[in-house]
């Protein structure tokens, strides 16, 4: 596009969304050039800023017209470069989009922005004694655009499950500005599932304004527990026995020693800095029972030789646990400048293996890798630490994290439970699936965006590819084993 036509472009977005809902100016820009891996960048051509579906509908009409491609973002907390704006598409960004629009407790449904904070759902409904399960570690940034694109978990999913379990129908525009309603407030809608379609699409049949969310009555009580083992093996074998048991807690998240450390380091919660691996544990329901219940826990972690259980007290005690675990990320900037967090499953059986597994190839391609995941539901999140001004430590971390991946699919799993494919992930869509699969996938994609305008290049690739990606499997020769 020349500069008249871009001009012309920036022009009409801003008749549509105002004067201050248009970013152009390359200083400005920098700030939308990747989302949370920063590990690829690329500028946009534009951010605009619609505030509300009709909007919306009228910028992507308007984009289509100038046959520009786009990126949906929401507060670009995606681990797999999902709002990279390759092909030097606009980004059509959701943060004024950020209403509630209706809350409906009789129902247990809220309608809601795609911009609209995930942390604040439950916010606004908690006074209330409701609550929106869906809850990434990013919960208290990531909008819920962004939860339905990549159908994000979070710590309760074991439970829970994701976000396609609580989301009843949603506003999607097309590429071509078309608004279509799919499912609604009906908790059995008749015909095809177009929600369940939508979500976890990541951003490639067009953009989600709005979306009806299920919530959930508060549990009357918790039990929160911390498990501190000598053996990583041992965590996760506690794990598979007592979900083997038909113990089912809410919550079953996994740390090693590097993290406990460094989040203790940082946050001085008294985690022990000496346990090979911690697994924080939360039950809830009746009052009546939970401590029957909790004390069969602990009795499952002792046979399997934890060296203490420790319950929260208090609320106060239960919340400084859970921000260990929200923390452990972030924590992780004492250690080193740059890191990637993986994201591949495996069933909860071959945790033992899965981490030896990454134990062994980190020592081989001198990578440190730190682990913390969710283990109730074998989605693990090996975090490989690196420094991106050492072109040869980015080169090791990214085929530590691609042997890792492809041995996760190799073991029956898949290379990503709640990240998405994005950019980073489109080999690895290859290696599960076949031709025909992938075929039967683009012209589903076709059917809503019949020219590829939406999100190009992700998932299934295109010819604007990072290259560091592709080297990730031409870097997997001689894998551990």
């Amino acid at each position: 596009m020349d500069a008249a036509t871009a001009t012309d472009l920036h022009n009409e977005l801003r008749s549509i969304v105002g004067e201050e809902g248009v970013i152009t100016h390359p200083d400005e820009l920098l700030a939308y050039e990747c989302d949370g891996l920063t590990l690829v960048k690329a500028t946009p051509s534009a951010v605009v800023f619609p505030r509300d579906t009709t909007e919306a509908a009228v910028v992507l009409r308007t984009l289509n017209r100038f046959g520009v491609p786009f990126v949906p973002r929401g507060a670009g907390t995606s681990l797999s470069a999902g709002t990279l704006p390759l092909g030097n598409a606009v980004q059509v960004c959701t943060s004024r989009m950020n209403r509630i629009l209706e809350i409906d407790l009789r129902n247990r449904q809220m309608r809601v922005q795609a911009g609209v904070v995930n942390q604040h759902v439950t916010n606004a409904v908690a006074a209330k004694g409701y609550f929106f399960a869906p809850d990434p570690s990013s919960q208290p940034a990531c909008a819920i655009g962004g939860n339905i694109a990549y159908n994000s978990g979070g710590p309760h999913t074991l439970k829970y499950g994701v976000t396609i379990n609580h989301v009843l129908g949603v506003t999607l525009v097309t590429p071509e500005g078309e608004v279509i309603e799919a499912g609604g407030p009906a908790e059995d809608p008749i015909g095809y599932d177009l929600t369940g379609v939508i979500v976890g699409s990541e951003g490639t049949f067009g953009l989600v304004t709005e979306a009806i969310l299920r919530l959930l009555p508060t549990p009357e009580a918790y039990r929160t527990l911390l498990a501190v083992f000598e053996s990583p093996n041992d965590a996760v074998n506690c794990v598979s026995d007592m979900i083997g048991e038909g113990i089912i807690p809410v919550a079953l998240e996994f740390m090693d020693q590097m993290i406990t450390r460094i989040v203790e380091d940082a946050h001085h919660f008294g985690l022990p800095r000496d346990a090979g691996a911690v697994l924080i544990i939360e039950i809830e329901g009746l009052e009546a029972g939970l401590d029957r219940q909790a004390d069969r826990v602990v009795e499952m972690c002792r046979t399997h030789r934890a060296l203490k259980v420790d319950r929260a007290a208090t609320e106060e005690e239960r919340t400084a646990l859970w921000m260990c675990r929200k923390r452990a990320f972030g924590a992780l900037g004492r250690l080193t400048p740059n890191y990637i967090t993986q994201d591949g499953v495996v069933s909860r059986t071959r945790l033992p293996e899965m981490l030896a597994y990454v134990a062994e190839v980190g020592h081989a391609l001198g990578v440190r890798i730190a682990n913390v995941f969710h283990a109730g539901d074998g989605n693990i999140h090996p975090v490989l630490l690196y420094d991106e001004r050492d072109p040869e430590q980015t080169r090791r971390a990214l085929q530590a994290g691609g042997r890792i991946l492809t041995r996760c699919i190799e073991l029956g799993g898949s290379p990503t439970g709640e990240h998405g494919i994005g950019v980073e992930k489109v080999h690895y869509l290859a290696r599960m699936f076949g031709s025909d699969d992938l075929a039967a996938m683009q012209r589903l994609r076709a059917v809503f965006d019949p020219q590829g305008r939406a999100n190009p290049g992700k998932m299934f690739g295109g010819p604007e590819m990072p290259a560091i990606f592709s080297a990730m499997i031409g870097l997997q020769e001689s894998p551990v084993r």
